[in-house]
């Protein structure tokens, strides 16, 4: 006999928030023991001189610090163990620090987790991909950074990388990879292209989302102690920080987009991204961040606008939101007045359609058209030939469709991804 789950549970970094707030990363250094750090950035966010800056900082306050800038954007196996094999080489470090967007923080975890434990990256990602193996020694103190408004992941547990080999994308979960410390600081993201804006954005509303619209947490079967996952299912803390980060997103993402330097925007960006990381790094997300895998990890040859120009990819946060709409429309009846609810905090203005399962669907739809999101997995180069494909790297990742408040199969997800090719 099995009893439904009672106990639900939160976790977060310390979290610092505000213009200036990136100033003080030295002090927060030293409150932790460093006295070697190693700063980890992309090119692109390096020629910003933001790094650079954080690095002099933190030297100020007596640390050492150095800054490694050769962060791959949206991360591969073979990037992660680059970057780790010059954090080995040049150790060892007292913390990290990571100064970009979600490929960064993603890279700086990985760091952080296999220079501290032994082992090749792949023995840690997530099964049935890699080996599932969990970390047995502590990790270093690890502050991350945000330079995109969207990723969440300075709040979260979870890194997600290309396995190239297997054209898939996938990650590695466990507690012991959520950052200590969150710095937040609005005036970092003001250099973020548009195109990058809208991508990360859709991110942030993924998130808050797909957590508020979760599988309940007291829908799981009840875990011991030592079972318990950091994904554990929509909840009451999770659900209040989706939902002010929908509110602060409905206004903000279609300013930021049109407008780079509207500083309200931005900061309200920053919190919505922030409030959703919070979420989701607990309740989990479902149906379209599994479908955004392998849609990104099997691209051919679409090139985004804001993204390097040099390698064809999907960005992340855009391959989450070309199946949301459809996605919602299947998990609807799971849970009507979530879903309804989401609708309602994104587009209340939007005339409320004939059936309530097509009012979230249209919310997303109109969204994404205004900022420039583009019309399905058409439009990023797939058609219906490419289904099978994308199903089987979808069913990979049960870590997330667990989560799912209605359980896919293998059709329901082909459907989901067909009605996907083309959204309006």
């Amino acid at each position: 006999m099995t009893s439904a789950e009672t106990v639900f549970t939160y976790g977060a970094p310390a979290l610092k928030y505000g213009r200036g707030a990136c100033d003080e990363i030295g002090y927060d250094l030293t409150q932790y023991g460093a006295k070697r750090v190693l700063v980890i950035t992309d090119p692109r966010v390096a020629a910003t001189g933001w790094p650079h800056r954080i690095a002099e900082g933190i030297a100020g306050y007596g640390v050492h610090a150095e800054i490694f800038d050769g962060v791959h954007v949206e991360p591969t196996d073979i990037s992660m163990r680059k970057a780790v094999d010059h954090a080995r080489g040049t150790g060892p470090w007292d913390a990290f620090v990571a100064v970009g967007g979600g490929s960064t923080i993603d890279t700086a975890k990985a760091v952080n987790l296999l220079t501290s434990n032994d082992g090749d990256l792949m023995d840690y990602v997530n099964a049935p991909v890699g080996g599932g193996r969990a970390p047995s020694a502590p990790l270093k103190p690890l502050v991350a950074v945000p330079t995109t408004t969207g990723t969440g992941s300075e709040s979260t547990t979870v890194c997600v990388l290309d396995v190239l080999s297997l054209r898939v994308k996938s990650g590695i979960s466990h507690l012991k990879l959520r950052p200590a410390l969150a710095v937040v600081d609005p005036r970092l993201m003001l250099s973020q292209p548009s195109g990058v804006t809208a991508a990360s954005g859709m991110d942030i509303l993924c998130h808050a989302a797909e957590s508020y619209t979760a599988k309940p947490y007291t829908e799981f079967e009840r875990k011991r102690p030592e079972q318990r996952v950091p994904y554990c299912g929509a909840n009451p803390l999770a659900d209040m920080f989706a939902e002010r980060a929908l509110s602060l997103l409905r206004d903000s993402l279609r300013a930021a987009v049109t407008d780079g330097d509207d500083v309200a925007a931005r900061e309200d960006m920053a919190l919505a991204a922030t409030f959703a990381g919070l979420g989701f790094g607990n309740a989990g997300v479902h149906i379209p961040h599994a479908n955004a895998y392998p849609i990104a990890g099997q691209v051919r040859d679409f090139h985004p606008d804001g993204y390097p120009a040099e390698e064809a990819m999907v960005p992340h946060g855009m391959a989450v939101s070309l199946t949301a709409p459809e996605a919602f429309r299947f998990t609807f009846d799971a849970a009507p007045r979530r879903h309804l609810r989401v609708a309602e905090l994104l587009a209340p203005e939007l005339d409320r359609p004939a059936d309530d399962a097509d009012y979230l669907p249209a919310a997303l739809r109109k969204l994404m058209a205004d900022i420039g999101i583009p019309n399905g997995i058409g439009g990023v180069g797939y058609s219906e030939s490419d289904v099978d494909s994308l199903v089987e790297g979808t069913v990979k990742q049960q870590r997330l469709l667990a989560t799912a408040p209605r359980q896919p199969s293998e059709e329901d997800l082909a459907e989901i991804l067909r009605r996907s090719v083309s959204l309006w």
